[in-house]
C-alpha cells in the first residue's frame, strides 16, 4: 500500500478556519486528520501540499519513519505552521493504519485504560450572572462535571488592574455559588497577564473558590518564570498549548513548571508525539489535559489519545452535535453524562463531509488588538 494523494479541506466555522487533511492510498483506503488553525491558514495548506511531494509513493503504515522524514527534513526546527501541517498528516496516517488492521486507533496505542473520557466546556457569558446561568444550562444538557471560564471581566482591557482582579473573583464566586462545590472549574486568562506578580494577585483573589487549574496565567515563552510562578501559586498551574514536540515539553517538565500540561495534538507534532510527551509527564507526576479548541476530527483524535493514556485528567470540548460543526462531519462523537464513550469503529471513527466543507469557505483570520489604560497592548 502506498500514499497516492494528500488533500486539504478548509471550513470557516465560528471564529476560525478548520483545516482537514485527507491522505489517500492506491488500495482505496484513506485517512482523515486535522491541522491547527495558526492564523496564516493558507500557509498551512501550502506546507501540507509541499509535504505531499515528499510522501506520495511512501508506505503509510510507517508512521514513525514518515514523521521523522517531515520533521528532520525541514531545514530548521519547525514552528507552528509546519508542525500543524505535519500533525494533520500524521493523524490521517493513524486513521489509515487502524482501518487497514480493522481496529480503532486506541488499540494501536496500547489499548484502553478507561472506557470513556471526561470532557469540559467553557460556558462563556459576559457578566458573572450570565456565566452562571449558561453553565447550569450546559450541565443540565450534557452532564458536565467540569467547566472552564476566562476570569477577566468584560471590558477588562480598558479597566484598572484592581478592578480586573475584583471582577475575576466575582465571576468565580457567581459560578461556584451556582454549580456547587463538586463541579471543577478551570480558569484560562489566555496569557493576557504579562507580569507574574499580577497573575499571583488574581490567583490569590480566586483561590477561595477552589479552581481546578490556572491555565497560562502568564505567557509561556519563559519557562523559568513559569516555574517560579508555579512555586508561589495557590492554584494548580496548567500550560502547554503553545509548546511544540517532546523537546520543548522536556524543558517544561524538567524545571517543574506545571502541574498539568495541555499539549495540542493538532499543533505539537501529532498523536504519537503526544503519547511520548504524556509518558514524560507521567514520569514527572504531571497530568495531561489536552488543549482542544479545534474541530470534530481533532476531538476524535484526542479521544483515542485520552482513552489509551493513563495520566489524562480531562479533555477540552466544543459541542460537535449542532450548527456547522455538525454539518462538516458525517457522525460526530457525542457527550453523554459529561463523558465521550470509547470509540469502536476502525481507525479514528470519523469522516468529514467534503461537500459540506465547501458551504463554509475560507476567511482570513486576525487577532484583534486592544490598548489598555497604561498604553500596553492586550490580545483578545
Amino acid at each position: 500500500m502506498k500514499i497516492d494523494r494528500i488533500e486539504t479541506f478548509l471550513a470557516h466555522v465560528g471564529r476560525r478556519n478548520l483545516c482537514f487533511v485527507k491522505v489517500s492510498t492506491d488500495e482505496g483506503l484513506h485517512g482523515i486528520g486535522e491541522a491547527y488553525s495558526v492564523g496564516p491558514d493558507l500557509a498551512t495548506v501550502a506546507a501540507i501540499d509541499d509535504f505531499a511531494s515528499w510522501l506520495v509513493g511512501q508506505d503509510p503504515m510507517r508512521i514513525e519513519h514518515l514523521w521523522a522524514l517531515m520533521y528532520n527534513g525541514t531545514r530548521f526546527p519547525p514552528g507552528p505552521t509546519i508542525l500543524s501541517a505535519l500533525s494533520g498528516i500524521e493523524h490521517a496516517l493513524w486513521d489509515i493504519k487502524g482501518k487497514a488492521l480493522g481496529v480503532p486507533v486506541w488499540q494501536l496505542l496500547g489499548g484502553a485504560v478507561r472506557d470513556r473520557i471526561r470532557v469540559y466546556q467553557n460556558p462563556g457569558g459576559g457578566s458573572p450572572e450570565e456565566t452562571a446561568e449558561r453553565a447550569l444550562a450546559l450541565i443540565a444538557r450534557y452532564g458536565y462535571t467540569a467547566l472552564k471560564i476566562g476570569p477577566h471581566p468584560a471590558g477588562s482591557d480598558h479597566m484598572p488592574w484592581p478592578a480586573v482582579v475584583r471582577g475575576a473573583a466575582a465571576r468565580m464566586k457567581a459560578l461556584r455559588d451556582a454549580v456547587g462545590d463538586d463541579i471543577e472549574i478551570g480558569l484560562d486568562p489566555h496569557a493576557k497577564i504579562w507580569e507574574p506578580v499580577r497573575a499571583l494577585q488574581m490567583a490569590h483573589a480566586v483561590a477561595e473558590y477552589n479552581p481546578y487549574f490556572f491555565e497560562e496565567p502568564i505567557r509561556p515563552e519563559n519557562i523559568d518564570a513559569m516555574a517560579s510562578f508555579k512555586r508561589q501559586c495557590p492554584i494548580p498551574v496548567a500550560t502547554g498549548e503553545c509548546l511544540y514536540t517532546k523537546f520543548e515539553f522536556r524543558e517544561l517538565l524538567a524545571r517543574e513548571a506545571a502541574d498539568i500540561i495541555q499539549p495540542d495534538v493538532c499543533l505539537m507534532g501529532g498523536l504519537l508525539e503526544m503519547k511520548k510527551i504524556a509518558a514524560m509527564a507521567e514520569a514527572h507526576y504531571v497530568m495531561v489535559a489536552p488543549h482542544n479548541p479545534m474541530g470534530p476530527v481533532a476531538t476524535a483524535v484526542n479521544v483515542h489519545f485520552c482513552v489509551s493514556t493513563p495520566n489524562v485528567a480531562v479533555l477540552e470540548y466544543t459541542p460537535d452535535d449542532e450548527g456547522p460543526r455538525r454539518d462538516i462531519v458525517k457522525e460526530p462523537m457525542r457527550v453523554k453524562e459529561g463523558y465521550i464513550e470509547l470509540p469502536t469503529a476502525p481507525g479514528l471513527g470519523i469522516e468529514i463531509d467534503e461537500a459540506a466543507c465547501q458551504r463554509y469557505p475560507y476567511k482570513p483570520w486576525r487577532r484583534t488588538n486592544a490598548v489598555r489604560p497604561d498604553g500596553s497592548i492586550g490580545f483578545n
